[in-house]
Protein backbone atom coordinates (compact mmCIF):
# COMPACT_ATOMS: atom_id res chain seq x y z
CA UNK A 1 0.00 0.00 0.00
CA UNK A 2 0.85 3.48 -0.60
CA UNK A 3 0.41 6.99 -0.27
CA UNK A 4 -1.79 6.45 -3.10
CA UNK A 5 -3.93 4.45 -1.67
CA UNK A 6 -4.03 6.34 1.74
CA UNK A 7 -5.91 9.35 -0.62
CA UNK A 8 -7.99 6.97 -2.99
CA UNK A 9 -9.49 5.46 0.43
CA UNK A 10 -10.10 8.72 2.27
CA UNK A 11 -12.31 9.94 -0.62
CA UNK A 12 -13.96 6.48 -0.82
CA UNK A 13 -15.52 6.97 2.29
CA UNK A 14 -15.93 10.80 2.08
CA UNK A 15 -18.24 10.00 -0.91
CA UNK A 16 -19.81 7.41 0.73
CA UNK A 17 -20.72 9.47 3.35
CA UNK A 18 -21.88 11.85 1.00
CA UNK A 19 -19.70 14.72 2.41
CA UNK A 20 -17.66 16.95 0.56
CA UNK A 21 -14.27 17.32 1.42
CA UNK A 22 -14.74 21.09 2.48
CA UNK A 23 -17.27 19.62 4.93
CA UNK A 24 -15.02 16.82 6.04
CA UNK A 25 -11.78 19.26 6.63
CA UNK A 26 -14.09 21.89 8.68
CA UNK A 27 -15.37 18.85 10.88
CA UNK A 28 -12.11 17.32 11.83
CA UNK A 29 -11.10 21.30 12.27
CA UNK A 30 -8.82 21.93 9.80
CA UNK A 31 -9.26 25.11 6.87
CA UNK A 32 -11.54 24.09 4.16
CA UNK A 33 -9.49 22.84 1.83
CA UNK A 34 -7.47 20.28 4.40
CA UNK A 35 -8.69 17.42 2.81
CA UNK A 36 -8.12 18.52 -0.59
CA UNK A 37 -4.36 18.90 0.19
CA UNK A 38 -4.09 15.14 1.01
CA UNK A 39 -6.44 13.58 -1.67
CA UNK A 40 -4.45 15.83 -4.57
CA UNK A 41 -1.39 14.42 -2.96
CA UNK A 42 0.33 18.02 -1.32
CA UNK A 43 0.36 16.43 2.26
CA UNK A 44 -0.37 13.41 3.95
CA UNK A 45 -2.17 12.84 7.62
CA UNK A 46 0.27 12.87 10.36
CA UNK A 47 -0.73 9.91 12.35
CA UNK A 48 -3.16 11.84 14.77
CA UNK A 49 -5.09 13.09 12.40
CA UNK A 50 -5.06 9.22 10.65
CA UNK A 51 -6.69 8.15 13.42
CA UNK A 52 -9.28 11.34 13.49
CA UNK A 53 -10.32 10.65 10.05
CA UNK A 54 -10.84 7.05 10.87
CA UNK A 55 -12.97 7.90 14.23
CA UNK A 56 -14.87 10.18 11.90
CA UNK A 57 -16.13 7.59 9.91
CA UNK A 58 -16.37 4.83 12.60
CA UNK A 59 -13.96 2.28 11.61
CA UNK A 60 -10.48 1.17 12.75
CA UNK A 61 -7.58 1.46 11.19
CA UNK A 62 -7.43 -2.24 9.76
CA UNK A 63 -10.73 -1.17 8.54
CA UNK A 64 -9.37 1.46 6.99
CA UNK A 65 -6.65 -0.63 5.14
CA UNK A 66 -8.67 -3.71 4.12
CA UNK A 67 -9.08 -3.69 0.50
CA UNK A 68 -11.36 -6.66 0.47
CA UNK A 69 -13.91 -4.19 2.27
CA UNK A 70 -15.68 -1.49 0.36
CA UNK A 71 -17.98 0.31 2.18
CA UNK A 72 -16.33 -0.02 6.31
CA UNK A 73 -18.67 1.62 7.59
CA UNK A 74 -21.69 -0.15 6.73
CA UNK A 75 -20.53 -3.30 7.01
CA UNK A 76 -19.47 -3.13 10.52
CA UNK A 77 -22.75 -1.41 11.01
CA UNK A 78 -24.38 -4.59 9.64
CA UNK A 79 -22.17 -6.88 12.22
CA UNK A 80 -23.05 -4.90 14.86
CA UNK A 81 -26.57 -5.12 14.31
CA UNK A 82 -25.87 -9.27 13.56
CA UNK A 83 -24.39 -9.62 16.95
CA UNK A 84 -27.65 -8.19 19.12
CA UNK A 85 -29.56 -11.26 16.74
CA UNK A 86 -29.55 -14.84 18.36
CA UNK A 87 -28.44 -17.93 16.44
CA UNK A 88 -31.71 -18.65 13.92
CA UNK A 89 -32.23 -14.58 12.87
CA UNK A 90 -28.54 -14.36 12.04
CA UNK A 91 -29.09 -18.18 9.93
CA UNK A 92 -32.16 -16.61 8.12
CA UNK A 93 -30.25 -13.25 7.92
CA UNK A 94 -27.31 -16.02 5.94
CA UNK A 95 -29.98 -17.89 4.09
CA UNK A 96 -31.56 -14.62 2.49
CA UNK A 97 -27.78 -13.24 1.51
CA UNK A 98 -27.32 -16.66 0.05
CA UNK A 99 -30.34 -16.06 -1.89
CA UNK A 100 -29.30 -12.39 -3.32
CA UNK A 101 -26.25 -13.74 -4.62
CA UNK A 102 -27.31 -16.15 -6.76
Amino acid sequence: MDDKFIRNRISELRIQKNISERSLSIDLGHSPSYIHSIVSGKALPSMTEFLYICDYFNITPKEFFDVEINNPALIKSVIEDLNTLDEMQIINIHEIIKGIKK
